[in-house]
């Protein structure tokens, strides 16, 4: 007996297929098109528009794409590192958050510091009053607001004993972030410690070497590693202020500065009592692969 089915041509030939993957996997303004991205109706009209078919619904396309997992209306940002001393000062970076440098693991009197500031945090005045979720509605936040203010708020995380110490300061720059340094290095175990390793990015706040000259004069056991340019993904600290985004201020319902840094400092705190150093697991094998897969691309990319 026969199958159920057996014989039966596809819609569409296997070509037809391939040839509208391809299509979804060209950038739109490369084929002409006004459009920053294909979504499922855009990739039918074209399909349609070019001849490839004469009608497919939404749903054919859509299951096609998914066989390969192609997802032409999602897009993902990155940056290209233009940083000459990329390796040198990422490897760098890597070496302290596993605990070595310069090849020599660290003694048990050896701290690693990440810090940096985020900047313009808004004190938000909601025009109405929040109402608290309730069965079957969640948190309601007034859309309109007026602002009572920002804050720059200074912090550093002690990498590998899940330490926090912050300051909220009226503007950012060299002095209210010496007062963060000043702040950390006064406190045991820093002040008597053989080395302290600052990690920092590029700001203005500490950039260069006039800046690791200021820092490091002051303080004699203080190291200052800064990270590669545009490479914040690289400093831990970062990751605190994503969790200070998510948890303290989303959404926005607060009625001055000075609630504001009440909330801040006082979640620093809160943070401590379930914090763990973060499980960073890049080292410095997996920057090299990674590095070589940029050169490939690169290599790929014609030229302008």
């Amino acid at each position: 007996m026969r199958s159920r089915g057996a014989g039966v041509q596809p819609a569409f030939p296997p070509s037809v297929v391939v040839d509208v993957k391809r299509l979804a996997c060209e950038l739109p303004t490369a084929l002409d098109l006004p459009l920053a991205r294909f979504t499922i109706p855009e990739l039918h009209r074209a399909v349609v528009t070019r001849g490839l078919v004469a009608q497919i619904s939404d749903a054919t396309l859509w299951r096609w794409l998914s066989t390969d997992a192609i997802k032409p209306w999602r897009h993902h940002s990155w940056i290209f590192p233009r940083d000459p001393a990329f390796a040198e000062k990422a490897g760098r970076v890597l070496d302290l958050y596993h605990q070595t440098w310069e090849g020599v693991p660290f003694t048990a009197d050896d701290y690693v510091l990440s810090a940096d500031e985020k900047t313009s945090i808004q004190a938000r005045r909601r025009c109405h009053r929040s109402t608290p979720p309730a069965p079957g509605r969640p948190l309601r936040v007034e859309h309109e607001y007026e602002r009572a203010g920002a804050w720059a708020y200074f912090a550093a995380w002690d990498v590998h004993r899940a330490k926090l110490f912050g300051r909220c300061e009226a503007k950012t720059g060299r002095v209210p972030f010496d007062r963060l340094v000043a702040d950390v290095m006064a406190q045991e175990p820093y002040r008597s410690a053989r080395r302290v390793f600052w990690v920092l990015d590029n700001g203005p706040s500490h950039q260069g070497a006039a800046g690791t000259a200021r820092l490091q004069d002051r303080w004699a056991n203080l190291v200052v590693v800064h990270t590669p340019v545009h490479a914040s993904w690289l400093n831990q600290i970062e990751i605190y202020f994503s969790i200070v985004q998510r948890k303290v201020l989303t959404p926005n319902d607060i009625p001055s500065l000075a609630a504001l840094q009440d909330r801040l400092i006082r979640f620093q705190a809160h943070y401590e009592q379930v914090a763990k150093p973060f499980e960073w697991k890049f080292t410095r094998a997996d920057l090299g692969r990674l590095l070589a897969k940029l050169a490939a691309r690169e290599a790929l990319t014609p030229a302008a």
